[in-house]
């Protein structure tokens, strides 16, 4: 088949796992049979992840000769998808030292891009571009990664874009937990640091994920001080409706000045959020990296918990909050 492919013209040949059954090993030995058989072709191979093996299948090929692989952003595919580009890309950068075309520091807007518009959510614990691939919340590692990335990275944020996350929780240790503080402009005494930790490790022995607004409210009840607000949401008003275009105004202040916007959106949240962005600075402007509302009870009177995670540089805040729809 390869022979009269070739013959009639092609200028590359498709090698493909199609059910995902390759090993590396497979694949390398595969890979290597045909270029040598046919050293004048450019095969690509297509690796399925049936095994989860679709990314090393993929670099096996590319070892043995083939000349380039297809791949998929946040590894999307028929059944358990294809390989995954960023995953393929940093694996070839990062330990073959190989040089593309691709600007691998835009993996991770690239990722939540596709998120966004195909509506497939990004595990938290995929490689590269996962939410928790750089979120450290163990004692142990939170100490490490602050001291020396190296020791729990083996990739820096920044190569494709991302930023670190230190996690409050039931594994948190005091060496990150205090970090976080400091970086809201907490100093506690030791006394309100352990009233604090305990806390926060309670919330996790609950099953609650601590974001950095639960961790703020925390503190600032154990200290009796309330952190600067830099901007503080005053009043906000949504018009939305099925022949209305979502709009919100909101009034805002900002380091003590009053400040009025208003925006339209795909939504009244999404609306709200331009219009509270649209009151600051470009250099100040923060990216909603994510937005999720789970269902707890079920009914039109359903309680819901909302979760937010907004990013600005390699700075990463969260935000949860639960009320009822009614």
């Amino acid at each position: 088949m390869v022979a009269e492919a070739l013959e009639a013209g092609a200028e590359r040949v498709a090698l493909c796992d199609t059910v995902g059954a390759l090993t590396p090993e497979a694949a390398y030995r595969f890979f290597s049979e045909m270029v040598e058989e046919f050293p004048e072709a450019l095969f690509s191979a297509h690796c399925h992840d049936d095994l989860g093996l679709a990314v090393a299948n993929s670099l096996a090929a590319l070892r043995a000769g083939a000349g380039e692989v297809h791949v998929c952003v946040n590894g999307l595919g028929e059944r358990a998808g294809n390989a995954a580009l960023e995953e393929v890309a940093v694996a070839l950068k990062v330990v073959y030292g190989a040089e593309m075309g691709i600007e691998i520091e835009r993996l991770w807007e690239t990722s939540r891009l596709v998120e966004g518009l195909t509506g497939v959510v990004v595990q938290p614990n995929k490689a590269v571009v996962g939410a928790n691939a750089f979120s450290h919340e163990s004692g142990i590692h939170t100490h490490a990664v602050l001291e020396h990335p190296s020791t729990y990275e083996f990739i820096e944020p920044t190569l494709v874009g991302a930023a670190r996350h230190i996690v409050p929780g039931k594994h948190a240790g005091s060496h990150g937990l205090r970090r976080n503080l400091e970086e809201m402009g907490f100093t506690p005494s030791e006394e309100e640091f352990l009233h604090i930790l305990r806390e926060v490790k309670a919330l996790g022995d609950r099953g609650r994920r601590v974001a950095d607004t639960t961790l703020l409210e925390i503190a600032e009840r154990v200290t009796g001080r309330r952190a600067e607000r830099v901007v503080e949401v005053e009043e906000f008003i949504v018009v939305t409706g099925n022949r209305v275009t979502p709009t919100a105004s909101v009034k805002l202040r900002i380091e003590g000045e009053g400040h009025h916007e208003a925006s339209m959106g795909v939504g009244p949240v999404d609306a709200t959020l331009r219009a509270v962005v649209r009151a600051l600075k470009p250099e100040e402007r923060p990216r909603l990296e994510a937005y999720h509302v789970d269902a707890i009870t079920g009914g039109t009177d359903a309680e819901v918990e909302v979760e937010v995670r907004l990013r600005r540089g390699d700075v990463v805040v969260s935000a949860r909050g639960g009320a009822g729809t009614s």
